[in-house]
């Protein structure tokens, strides 16, 4: 079970924040449930800045790591319980990068590291990590994803 692994890990979810604007969460559809976009947070508040001039790459790893967990939150949330994801499917990844800056990948793996330290094997995603000029609230990484949802389908 998910919760034991996270336990495991010594992981707790975070409280899951409300929408900032007309949108929602998460929306199910059969047994995918996708995801909003989550910016980087640290004690409840957006962490802002440049990746590659203000926030170095480790920074912006740790951040991406956090967002996972907040999805995670959501997607339990959502659920009823994190035990009722059955894996990954899907992320994007968007970093705020300085000029020059390559490491996309490097910072959204934090996020990838963690969903297949959790979820082993049904962690593992397809993915894409995208250098942008700016994101909302000036938050240093953002990430969307689509999880699979364990047991049968259900439509919304």
């Amino acid at each position: 079970m998910l919760s034991e692994r996270l336990a495991t890990l010594g992981l707790t979810l975070p409280p899951v924040g409300a929408p900032l604007a007309s949108y929602v969460p998460a929306r199910r559809s059969g047994r995918l449930l996708y995801l909003s976009g989550h910016v980087s947070r640290a004690d409840g508040r957006v962490v802002a800045g440049v990746v590659g001039a203000d926030i170095d790459a480790a920074q912006a790893q740790a951040l991406a790591r956090a967002i996972a967990l907040d999805l995670l939150a959501t997607a339990a949330a959502e659920l009823g319980s994190v035990d009722d994801i059955a894996g990954v499917v899907r992320l994007t990844g968007y970093v705020r990068s300085a000029p020059g800056f390559e490491g996309q990948p490097a910072v959204i793996n934090g996020a990838s590291e963690l969903f297949v330290d959790v979820l082993g094997e049904a962690g593992r995603h397809a993915r894409s990590a995208v250098g942008v000029s700016e994101l909302p609230l000036g938050a240093a990484v953002e990430i969307e994803a689509i999880f699979e949802v364990a047991g049968e389908i259900r439509l919304m």
